[in-house]
């Protein structure tokens, strides 16, 4: 269970998060939606430790973070745009990541790499991959290791309809073994079927949590 309680952001003046409370639970998609600069990237930011509040508490099963943790325990994160070494393979990043694991197995990245539509014999350095291509490797990093936690940031950006079908499998893969899963999306029709709670984001208020009608992917 992931609990942010009361927590408030300001950066450069502007306040970003605005008495954020919310509690998200594994087994689920939770959507968020808002227009841009509403507060959804910021929001993925805190609960993944990578920023921290003001004021109030980020935690995960009890555990807090910046005081137990410095960041979520077996957590899988896609926020903006994906980034690796241009002079490796796309299976070589993967490795490179999956060894700062303690719980790593050599399957994970083969695995990870077929899941997203990824041949894991491609020799092309990653400065060569198509845009696609990139967004499919930024994914199957998310996803390599089974995290507990999923977070996505506009995951299909630059994806084909092929991307975005196996995208759609992968999420409800995620969903189905018991993660709990954020994702934003621009593509609003999308956000609602795929999720099952969207959650509203307004001026770094969270105004609205509300079950999604129609969310089951497989319908």
């Amino acid at each position: 269970m992931l609990c942010i309680n009361h927590v408030n952001k300001t950066l450069k003046d502007r306040k970003v998060l605005n008495d954020i409370c919310v509690t998200f639970e594994r087994g689920k998609i939770y959507g968020l939606r808002g227009i841009n600069g509403s507060g959804k990237t910021m929001l993925m930011r805190m609960a993944a430790g990578l920023i921290f509040p003001d004021s109030g508490s980020v935690s995960i099963d009890g555990k807090q973070l910046g005081k137990d943790l410095s960041f979520p325990e077996k957590m899988g994160v896609l926020i903006e745009n994906p980034a690796f070494l241009n002079a490796y393979t796309g299976r070589s990043n993967l490795e490179l990541l999956n060894s700062l694991s303690e719980e790593a197995h050599p399957e994970d990245v083969e695995t990870a790499l077929l899941r997203v539509g990824l041949d894991p014999e491609d020799r092309r350095k990653y400065r060569k991959y198509s845009l696609g291509m990139k967004q499919r490797l930024g994914i199957a990093a998310a996803i390599m290791g089974q995290p507990d936690l999923l977070l996505l940031d506009e995951p299909i950006n630059a994806l084909d309809e092929e991307g975005i079908d196996l995208f759609e499998q992968i999420i409800q893969q995620e969903k189905d073994r018991g993660a709990m899963v954020l994702i934003t999306c621009h593509d609003d029709e999308r956000l609602r079927r795929w999720s099952d709670v969207i959650v509203e984001v307004v001026d770094g208020r969270i105004v609205s949590l509300k079950e999604a009608v129609g969310h089951n992917i497989e319908n």
